[in-house]
């Protein structure tokens, strides 16, 4: 008797050796029914016996197939007709294996109603019937821009009055406000006839279409026929109208007078989420900018994201351009438009601007991220390290040192740690170098490295993920000698370099060492040089510290007579060894006495 795995098997190989070799969509069903994958297909049973090839899975496929019981398929006629159905079946459906559109609910339409007198409006909910949507917008002041426009130049009705042609025709409506501080040119009591106030609505539509040129044309001619028929005043009207459109479309972001109606779409993917941008340009201008993410599901390509982005945002803003501007080559039907990969020219000057749209988008989706959860920031600077130094782990556990001295005296040195780049400051250590010459930097540093790990192997404390080296490649030389070939250990070694200003140059890592490229301007290199500054201020702050007590040694300690209480009395009372000196000598007496104070203050003026 079969196992219900080998029923389940046999079931779907059934249908997957029985599917049509014709473009269509197909549905993978669980065991509840409920559709949890939709694809399209030039080949529904070459692509649909795909994913049941073990050899070509990837694990988030395997993952998918575990669960499907039932499949279910629907024949086209043509490669574009499946598109369109598998955008409308996700849409109804919302599979769980499908890449998830972000809800963009947030961003306001344009909406024009389907009204007796249309009325013109913002909007955030385009699921109302009785009107056409445009949009959404996602820079706000634009769509003010346009709603002021229309205002001023046509007195389209603000008010939220459903007008009925029967109300206008039986005189149901009084004049309001509006008409009186002439916002608006009353078509509800006939002032303004319905035809001149249709008109204008029809010019705002191309406007939002992005038509501003074919409606200045229009308004230019008519100028011209009013004032050849001596008609000023109406001109003069024509001509304020005119000015507005002229002023506009001015604002607007021209890219060139040659590119008359064409669509650009860029992308920048992580893991997780894919973010898309898409510009819509009409007669030169861009007229509709969006930024809009998926979630992946099944490690989808880039390019499978962005052939579905193309297709989603040229179905809801309804473009037909007949040519689409992208970074690479998207599988699409070729009857739909044709692809362009400028190198050169307007369209490469079009395709970067929408790169840096979409690369802006992912920095704004990701402050605001790193706003609600300081974690994610610090877990991206790490992964930023690692991946940039090809770690095999992220470097929670860093550490710094740097050697400080003045022409070798005073030599000593420092070890800073930071977890999860922040400074663990009660692991912070200093040392007084004791073997190595002092002004040989490069000795210095491998006295204090080998102190510090041959010690923390000794009593079997965890090593840290990541070295840095406050110098370039001779010191990352050093710290390689001692790290790998005395002590036999695996620990990742970098260095920061400066300039001859002292200021962080560039990242080194690997051996030979190579300079990493990161940006001055990241917050990544920012993160690094607050971590060179901080191991540098620990070095020469204990230093300074060694520094001043062998100063103050060398000129009290030296003098017979004073021992650790009387300095400690002297110094508290003088603050420092030079106003010490300078005390006169019954200033020393009233504090120490006659004969002690005699005593210190010849000591201290020998001749």
């Amino acid at each position: 008797m079969k196992s219900a795995e080998e029923t389940k098997d046999a079931h779907l190989s059934g249908i997957v050796a029985n599917l049509p070799e014709s473009p269509g969509c197909y549905q993978y069903l669980d065991a509840t029914g409920k559709i949890i994958y939709v694809g399209k297909a030039k080949n529904l049973k070459r692509r649909v016996s795909s994913y049941f090839n073990k050899e070509q899975q990837t694990r988030k496929t395997a993952l998918l197939v575990r669960h499907i019981r039932d499949i279910k398929y629907v024949v086209v006629n043509t490669e574009e007709d499946a598109l369109l159905l598998e955008n409308n079946l996700i849409k109804r459906y919302k599979p769980h294996y499908n890449v998830l559109l972000k809800d963009d609910k947030t961003y306001p339409s344009i909406a024009v109603t389907h009204e007796y007198l249309p009325r013109i409006f913002k909007t955030r909910n385009r699921k109302e019937r009785g009107a056409t949507y445009f949009g959404p917008y996602s820079h706000i002041p634009t769509l003010t821009a346009l709603l002021d426009l229309f205002r001023d130049l046509y007195k389209i009705r603000p008010c939220r009055q459903p007008l009925t042609e029967e109300g206008v025709k039986t005189g149901k409506y009084a004049l309001c406000l509006d008409y009186h501080i002439k916002r608006c040119l009353a078509p509800c009591v006939g002032k303004q006839n319905r035809e001149e106030y249709v008109r204008n609505i029809e010019a705002c539509k191309e406007i939002l279409k992005g038509n501003t040129s074919e409606v200045a044309q229009r308004m230019r001619q008519q100028m011209l026929r009013l004032a050849e028929e001596l008609r000023f005043e109406e001109a003069q009207e024509i001509k304020r109208r005119y000015d507005l459109i002229e002023k506009f479309h001015a604002k607007s972001v021209v890219v060139s007078s040659v590119l008359h109606h064409i669509d650009v779409f860029h992308i920048e993917s992580e893991e997780r989420v894919a973010y898309i941008n898409y510009l819509h340009v009409v007669n030169g201008c861009i007229n509709r900018a969006f930024t809009f993410e998926y979630k992946k599901k099944l490690e989808e390509t880039d390019a499978e994201l962005l052939a579905l982005g193309i297709v989603e945002m040229r179905t809801r803003y309804d473009s037909h351009a007949k040519e689409v501007v992208v970074p690479f080559h998207v599988d699409l039907p070729e009857t739909l438009f044709t692809q362009t990969i400028p190198q050169k020219g307007d369209k490469k000057k079009l395709l970067d601007l929408s790169l840096l749209n979409v690369k802006q988008y992912r920095f704004d989706r990701m402050k605001q991220a790193e706003k609600l959860n300081p974690e994610q920031k610090l877990t991206r600077l790490l992964k930023e390290i690692k991946d940039d130094l090809n770690l095999p782990k992220l470097p929670f556990h860093i550490e710094l040192f740097d050697n400080s001295h003045i022409q070798g005296e005073d030599a000593v040195a420092a070890c800073v740690v930071f977890r999860k780049l922040k400074a663990s400051k009660k692991e912070y250590r200093k040392y007084v170098i004791q073997t190595a010459d002092g002004g040989d930097d490069y000795a210095s540093m491998k006295e204090v490295v080998r102190r510090r790990y041959q010690r923390m192997k000794d009593e079997g404390c965890e090593f840290p993920d990541l070295i840095i080296a406050d110098g370039g490649r001779g010191q990352m030389e050093v710290i390689r000698e001692v790290v790998e070939d005395e002590l036999g250990l695996q620990i990742a070694i970098a260095g920061l370099a400066k300039d001859s200003r002292h200021r962080t140059r560039e990242l080194l890592f690997g051996f030979p060492p190579s300079t990493i490229g990161i940006k001055p301007n990241s917050q990544l290199f920012r993160t690094l040089t607050a971590m060179q500054d901080e191991v540098h201020r620990f070095a020469i702050t204990f230093h300074r510290e060694k520094r001043s007590k062998r100063q103050t040694a060398s000129e009290l300690d030296g003098v017979k007579g004073i021992g650790p209480a009387t300095k400690e009395k002297l110094l508290k009372k003088f603050k420092s060894v030079k106003k010490v000196k300078e005390a006169s000598l019954p200033e020393l007496q009233e504090l120490l006495g006659t004969a002690k104070g005699e005593l210190i203050f010849h000591a201290l003026h020998k001749v």
